[in-house]
């Protein structure tokens, strides 16, 4: 049997990316977070946020530290609320990494959007960001009569790293341990710290490959031992989450957590929506946001969240 090659792969429209690697070695690191920091900021300045008002706040955590929050609102005030947690293998990333996602989300589910830029690896490592996006979530809850959301109609919402933060808030919240929400979208989730078959297959794809995904999970532990409540994929109790919305990529090495999380989940009688988007590789959306592909993909994110916050 011939197997295909990634090239042959790839969507047409990404195959001019096949070469293209993301490399979170020590080394190069800070270069890494610069040169993506500098494009991200270029895209942020020149993005049509038409029916979108935007704004930031500085807010005090309860450790003693500030967490910058950037509200997309979307609707009226009184609106429903995305709790949202960028892209960025826990160790890249500001508030401009997923502007872009940010305003479609906020435009298509005609809500607010409330995007922090959490403290990164591997000068922070487990749990800084997560008690960042904890903090931000029951902010959110505490001050809704003053941010002019709905406290009854909060969601958690991430990308990638940020997707397994907002993964953990939603497993909090099934605890009790957080304010309530009632839906979780994760975008080309980071859940689970163990082999998969898409990891030993996709060690040079595209966006992200396997060497990045262990880079990424030695710097968010601090080249230790990962304990695990910072895995998502290592929770039980799945059964009390809310309704939750996975999309992934086929050419991604997260694609076989995501759908084996999707999967858990249903089982646990979960209310679950997954979408694997053929030829694609980890982060088409940011890389070609104006593709066509990319607009479906912001469609069903924001009818989903319309929907979860119909009910």
């Amino acid at each position: 049997m011939t197997v295909r090659s990634l090239g042959d792969r790839l969507d047409p429209a990404l195959r001019h990316l096949v070469s293209a690697r993301t490399d979170l070695a020590p080394a190069v690191l800070d270069a890494v977070r610069d040169s993506l920091n500098q494009r991200r900021a270029e895209a942020a300045r020149t993005a049509e946020a038409i029916g979108v008002e935007i704004e930031q706040r500085d807010v005090a955590t309860p450790a003693g530290h500030h967490v910058t929050v950037r509200i997309y609102r979307g609707g009226p005030l009184g609106s429903p609320a995305v709790v949202y947690c960028h892209s960025g293998a826990f160790v890249l990333g500001n508030l401009d990494t997923d502007h872009r996602q940010c305003i479609e989300l906020a435009r298509r589910a005609y809500c607010a959007v409330l995007s922090m830029d959490y403290r990164l690896a591997p000068e922070y490592p487990f749990p800084a960001a997560l008690d960042d996006a904890a903090a931000i979530l029951e902010w959110a809850a505490d001050r809704s009569a003053e941010l002019g959301i709905d406290a009854d109609a909060l969601a958690v919402a991430g990308s990638s790293a940020g997707a397994a933060l907002a993964a953990q808030l939603a497993q909090r919240s099934g605890r009790g341990e957080a304010p309530a929400v009632v839906f979780q979208l994760l975008h080309q989730p980071v859940l689970d710290d163990r082999p998969t078959p898409s990891k030993e297959e996709f060690t040079a794809t595209p966006g992200f490959d396997a060497e990045a995904v262990g880079w990424m999970w030695r710097h968010y532990g601090g080249d230790a031992a990962l304990p695990p409540d910072a895995v998502p994929a290592q929770a039980d109790g799945l059964e009390s989450l809310p309704n939750t919305l996975i999309t992934c990529s086929e050419l991604d090495p997260l694609r076989d957590e995501a759908i084996d999380y999707a999967l858990r989940l249903m089982w646990a009688g979960v209310t679950t929506e997954l979408h694997v988007i053929g030829g694609t590789c980890h982060g088409f959306d940011s890389l070609l946001p104006d593709w066509e592909v990319s607009g479906q993909l912001f469609d069903i994110h924001g009818g989903a969240l319309r929907r979860a916050f119909a009910r």
